[in-house]
């Protein structure tokens, strides 16, 4: 009798994980079929199932995409990377490359892109094809409507080979759509800034670094004679890693080394004013160039960038220490004579400003910019005797 009880309790057990594993199977098959009505952020998956990945967030970045869309790109990284064990597995290892860039130190290096560009890229198809050609230079002109004639035609100078940027202190951007290169330049708007608060601000090193030179100029310069591709065989030729462009005689201008010279490519040096150069080889006599059509190399601007001062936005006084940015000075700064254009010295910008005391706007910038050039002279003063007395070595004079 104990035994055939025994064999009923058997045959009872056996019955019931029968009847426990076909409702679990027809539980999951529902489950499962129902899956795509359910929002997966009232879901509570545990982190072994979907490690780090926020749901939630995409479903509010990409509302107009099926959950069940999410899961099939789901679905494909862990075809194409392995099993989702095998990356908690990663996950759990701890990267620390210090050789990666600031802030970056977590990342493997082979993903880490520490520098940029400003190539236009398409919103579909394969990114590799993207771009057709990838332009070599940069020209940037910071410009108000009210110069667009002028702008048109010196836009059109420049080849494929040049992305260009235009800065608008009008805030007046769509107008510019009348113009059919538009649509290929980049705008960048700040209502009342420089070129060189634009500058400071969009042209880092690290976004430009594709670009062999970069030219960062005025609006009101006339490029009626001036051809961009000789202009960069000249520079390449005469290895200048800062330079600017001669200035027509009938141009308005402030240093004699700044003006063209009739049957030369380039020139280096000049002889100002009596008493204006203590030294031939330093500014304004030699390793100078004015700030308002300057073209730096790719190694000079990650220089020079970092020299500029964050509220000093005119830029004034710059052009004094470009020198500290190549070596030697007066053999990488130039000016080329053979691709001359026209200052026409319209102070548009200037007139951006605002009346105070009596004062018509263009005096306050003024007045502005000479204070910033006293200032920039001090702070890179006090800095560079700061430097040589923490090296126990005398400032030079």
């Amino acid at each position: 009798m104990a035994l055939h009880s025994g064999n009923i309790r058997r045959a009872n057990e056996t019955m019931r994980l029968i009847i426990t594993t076909f409702v679990g199977i027809i539980f999951g098959f529902f489950l499962g079929v129902s899956l795509p009505t359910f929002s997966l952020t009232k879901m509570n998956f545990t982190s072994r199932l979907f490690p780090s990945i926020d749901f939630a967030h995409f479903e509010d970045q990409y509302s107009g995409v099926s959950t069940q869309a999410l899961l099939n790109v789901w679905s494909s990284l862990k075809d194409d990377r392995g099993s989702i064990s095998k990356v908690q597995k990663y996950n759990g290892q701890k990267i620390w490359v210090p050789t990666n860039p600031r802030g970056a130190e977590r990342l493997p290096p082979g993903v880490v892109e520490a520098e940029s560009d400003l190539y236009l890229r398409r919103l579909w198809g394969v990114p590799s094809e993207d771009l057709v050609i990838k332009p070599r230079y940069l020209v940037t002109f910071t410009v108000g409507y009210n110069q667009k004639t002028n702008i048109d035609a010196a836009v059109k100078k420049f080849s494929e080979n040049f992305t260009i940027l235009l800065f608008h202190y009008d805030n007046r951007t769509s107008e510019w759509e009348e113009f059919e290169w538009s649509k290929r330049v980049i705008h960048v708007s700040a209502q009342k800034q420089t070129k060189w608060w634009y500058a400071k601000r969009f042209l880092h090193p690290d976004i430009v670094a594709p670009y062999d030179y970069i030219f960062i100029w005025d609006e009101d310069l006339g490029l009626e004679h001036f051809d961009a591709e000789e202009y960069i065989k000249l520079v390449r030729k005469h290895g200048l890693d800062i330079s600017q462009p001669g200035l027509a005689r009938n141009s308005g201008f402030t240093w004699l080394m700044t003006r063209a010279r009739e049957g030369s490519e380039v020139h280096k040096e000049t002889e100002e004013r009596p008493g204006w150069c203590s030294d031939p080889h330093l500014p304004p006599c030699a390793a100078f160039v004015e700030i308002m059509a300057p073209v730096f190399s790719r190694k000079a601007w990650r220089c020079v960038w970092h020299m500029l001062q964050n509220d000093l936005v005119h830029g004034w006084g710059v052009d004094f220490a470009l020198r500290k940015c190549v070596e030697p000075a007066h053999e990488k700064i130039g000016v080329v004579d053979a691709q001359w254009i026209v200052h026409q010295t319209i102070p548009s910008l200037g007139n951006q400003g605002q009346s105070e005391n009596g004062k018509a706007p263009w005096q306050g910038v003024r007045e502005r910019c000479r204070r910033e050039w006293t200032m920039f002279q001090e702070r890179m003063t006090v800095a560079e005797k700061v430097y040589f007395e923490s090296m126990g070595i005398p400032p030079p004079n």
